[in-house]
């Protein structure tokens, strides 16, 4: 029987797997580190492709430990750092530049020119969000505005863009999914918190090819199968974004209840409910 739970966690400075049994207790975990890239002071970067080798390696490598077979897993869940941005070749899969990490700071000077243009507040009230090089929208732009090709490629309908999640979810299915969920959408900078849309004001802003964006699904349900890197296919079946994760992982699931994490970052993050705050851009 599919007795077991393959979590993906796809972080900062490494990706590792866990396998859970049906009672939520962990049986087998793998991990492995990566490359971090520093072109120059502020900018931080990853290769897509060796976020992808080493997360299917240590998932391969956690199944090896359990003495299980896929046919024994029931899904998999992703979780994984948030607002790092990939784009890539639809046609080939192959990405066109470097992840640009949620660290990096090479957007700053442009965020600083669109605050002196007033457009904190609109920002604010579409996405939740204050603008900061942060989040993924300046990151897009820049690929598109920066290598070569890039935009053309992307309003020809033929570059794709995720944040990790999606980049997973591609590789996971061979292409044929091309999604993410709100908790990562929610933190591009490009998603309406209010119609759980991308918005296509901030499209127009960020000059962003909507043909790009993956679908928006919700954190939990099956989106599609696995397909050629296990012996049998899995239901790929959650995704959310790290501190998300965790925030319901530490079962704040009533209003008011509060997580902190202690990682590569320091974050903290409150379940407000289902009604949003007032919120001002004093800034």
């Amino acid at each position: 029987m599919n007795e077991f739970i393959l979590a993906l966690d796809q972080g900062t400075t490494s990706s590792r797997a866990i396998l859970f049994d049906r009672n939520g207790l962990p049986v087998a975990s793998a991990q492995k580190e990566f490359t971090q890239y520093y072109p120059k002071p502020g900018w931080v970067e990853h290769d897509p492709e060796e976020i992808w080798s080493t997360q299917a390696g240590v998932a391969l490598e956690a199944i090896t430990k359990a003495g299980l077979e896929s046919s024994d897993i029931a899904a998999i869940g992703i979780t994984n750092q948030r607002e790092t941005t990939v784009l890539w070749n639809r046609k080939t899969g192959k990405p066109v530049y470097n992840a640009i990490v949620w660290q990096d700071r090479r957007t700053a000077d442009y965020c600083d020119k669109l605050k002196s243009e007033g457009k904190s507040s609109e920002i604010l009230k579409k996405t939740g969000l204050i603008i900061d090089a942060y989040f993924s929208a300046t990151k897009i732009r820049w690929i598109l505005d920066n290598v070569r090709d890039a935009r053309k490629l992307a309003e020809d309908g033929q570059l794709a863009f995720g944040t990790i999640d999606s980049w997973l979810v591609w590789n996971l299915t061979k292409g044929k999914l091309h999604i993410t969920d709100v908790s990562n959408a929610s933190r591009t900078m490009l998603f309406n918190i209010h119609t759980l849309k991308w918005d296509e004001e901030l499209l127009k802003l960020f000059n962003i090819p909507s043909a790009i964006l993956p679908e928006v699904k919700s954190s939990s349900e099956i989106y599609g199968k696995t397909e050629g890197h296990f012996s049998t296919s899995i239901p790929v079946a959650g995704i959310a974004g790290d501190q998300q994760a965790a925030l319901f992982g530490q079962m704040c699931t009533e209003p008011g209840m509060v997580k902190n994490t202690y990682g590569t970052g320091c974050f903290m993050m409150m379940n407000i409910g289902n009604k949003l705050l007032n919120q001002k851009a004093n800034f």
